[in-house]
């Protein structure tokens, strides 16, 4: 029973292909199953057996599971039915290959090794066309983690659920503890913080027509263009560019342009006055400073 917006559930149940990797607990779906009581039931990327054993089991003969695995292409084909209730559980990107799980490499798996971006596209077409499969009042149940990846000297981390779009109304979001996972079974050092969790998003269709479409935009900005910079933050960023060590005429060069700066015939003065008045400079000589 969902009670509220944590989710436990320590033991995955005994429906489905145990071995198949990335399954989802059964006692998620059956939950959602009996919350929402859906005349018409739709399961995309079923994987390893574990939605239709609980819908079965449930007395909802008239469940549609859809796969790769099983001839279905969700970059393809269309969902051949019109549900009231769809839950899908996709690829978490590339960290589980499941051509490995077929035995056979298919182009549309979403779990190819692509570039974050395309893997974004990719999902956001099932999602649209999930959501224009569901009738007025439908619901779709997204389950999806969040991915961190070793990027030359440091960890990337990804959040599909703020990059990919959104299509309909977010009606409740709700946050699954992760169990058997591999970065539970090992220790970390220092910053280091392993994934536990996983995101449960309910849409829900509102209008037959309109519908709400959101995304997210990366813009990149230089620090010095922003509006709400201070001196002070300028100040430190430019001794950091530096090496931690900077004169007056370094300092002036490297802020010289920002937009603190533009029509402000003092900008010189101000840095000066920045140095001076703040405890994190020191100075080294005249005219050079360092950040403590």
């Amino acid at each position: 029973m969902i009670k509220d917006s944590i989710l436990d559930y320590p033991s995955r149940g005994h429906w489905g292909k145990a071995s198949y990797r990335g399954n989802c607990t059964g006692y998620l779906i059956k939950d959602l199953l009996e919350k929402y009581q859906p005349k018409q039931f739709v399961e995309v990327f079923s994987g390893g057996g574990t939605g239709q054993d609980v819908a079965k089991e449930l007395g909802l003969t008239n469940s549609v599971h859809l796969d790769l695995l099983t001839g279905w292409d969700a970059l393809k084909d269309d969902i051949p039915v019109q549900p009231d209730f769809v839950f899908s559980h996709p690829p978490y990107w590339d960290i589980i290959k499941y051509k490995d799980m077929r035995g056979q490499y298919d182009a549309d798996d979403l779990s190819n090794p692509v570039d974050y971006p395309d893997f974004i596209r990719m999902l956001d077409k099932v999602n649209e066309k999930i959501y224009a499969s569901l009738i007025n009042g439908g619901r779709h149940a997204f389950l999806m983690g969040d991915v961190r990846k070793r990027v030359n000297d440091h960890y990337q981390y990804y959040s599909i659920i703020k990059d990919m779009a959104w299509f309909g109304d977010l009606e409740s979001h709700l946050v699954k503890v992760q169990h058997n996972v591999t970065s539970g079974r090992k220790g970390y050092h220092g910053s280091f913080i392993p994934i536990m969790h996983e995101h449960l998003l309910i849409f829900l269709k509102r209008s037959i027509w309109q519908l709400g479409i959101k995304y997210t935009k990366t813009f990149i900005r230089d620090l010095r263009q922003l509006q709400q910079v201070t001196w002070r933050d300028l100040v430190r960023a430019a001794v950091e560019q530096h090496g931690g060590r900077a004169s007056l005429k370094d300092l002036y060069e490297t802020l010289d342009g920002a937009k603190k700066a533009v029509n402000n015939d003092h900008w010189r003065e101000q840095i000066r006055a920045v140095v001076q008045r703040y405890p994190e400079f020191e100075r080294i000589q005249s005219g050079v400073y360092a950040v403590a």
